[in-house]
């Protein structure tokens, strides 16, 4: 019987295993908008210059429009160090000897000062040391650098001119999706004439690159682990 609730559990495992789905999952917060319709132009009375195909052949063509697709150089290369050290000692020490009163009757052959207990057992006398130390230590360093395109596209017009884009690229790798989104303010004047701009130059930009799959999977800590790992343990 219990080879047999053995090897239920392993089925379900293997089902539950060939059940995962691998397909990219494209985050809605990053996806390109469709161009604004443009209004048809009137017909023209036969003249050379028609208002609805104009074309500037004397300039680089920029995004500039809500739709416009335009490059985003990724030169991000980020350092941090920290080191922090606290040393803490405190020390305390008290103490109490056994309290006396004066004596008032000496003509009785009384000591002058008579102690609140005299005896061995019942002495009021005490003292007490504490001392405690501390001591803690941290280092932390990290760096991380991101190079490479994306093609991004223009979602709004800006009332002073500036660009606000995004955009998403998914590449699909052996049974494991490498996503990388952006999102960010630019202004046309950054743009180059190959009509792309260095990640550099994006304001309130929001990068991020991620990862699903076994490969992914296999470098994230489990639950137990992490909770051993916690500011939760005591120890």
């Amino acid at each position: 019987m219990k080879h047999m609730i053995r090897l239920l559990i392993l089925s379900c495992l293997i089902m539950v295993t060939g059940c995962i789905d691998n397909s990219a999952k494209r985050d809605p917060a990053y996806s390109s908008v469709r161009p604004v319709p443009v209004p048809v132009a009137e017909q023209t009375n036969g003249a050379i210059f028609d208002t609805g195909n104009s074309i500037a052949l004397f300039e680089d063509y920029h995004a500039r429009r809500v739709g416009d697709i335009l490059t985003v150089r990724l030169e991000e290369k980020t350092e941090a160090e920290k080191e922090t050290e606290t040393i803490i000692k405190k020390t305390n020490s008290n103490g109490l000897t056994n309290p006396t009163v004066f004596g008032t009757t000496p003509l009785f052959d009384l000591p002058s000062v008579l102690p609140l207990a005299s005896t061995d057992d019942n002495n009021l006398e005490f003292s007490l040391e504490s001392k405690s130390d501390f001591k803690g230590q941290g280092d932390s360093d990290q760096s991380n650098k991101l190079t490479g395109d994306i093609s991004v596209s223009v979602v709004e017009v800006l009332p002073n001119g500036n660009l606000s884009i995004r955009g998403e690229k998914v590449i699909s790798i052996n049974q494991g999706n490498e996503y990388l989104r952006i999102s960010g303010i630019i202004s046309p004047r950054d743009l180059d004439a190959n009509n792309s701009i260095s990640s550099k130059r994006v304001a309130d930009a929001q990068i991020a690159y991620v990862g699903d799959g076994p490969t992914n999977d296999a470098n994230v800590v489990g639950w137990l682990g992490r909770f051993f790992i916690s500011s939760l343990m005591p120890f």
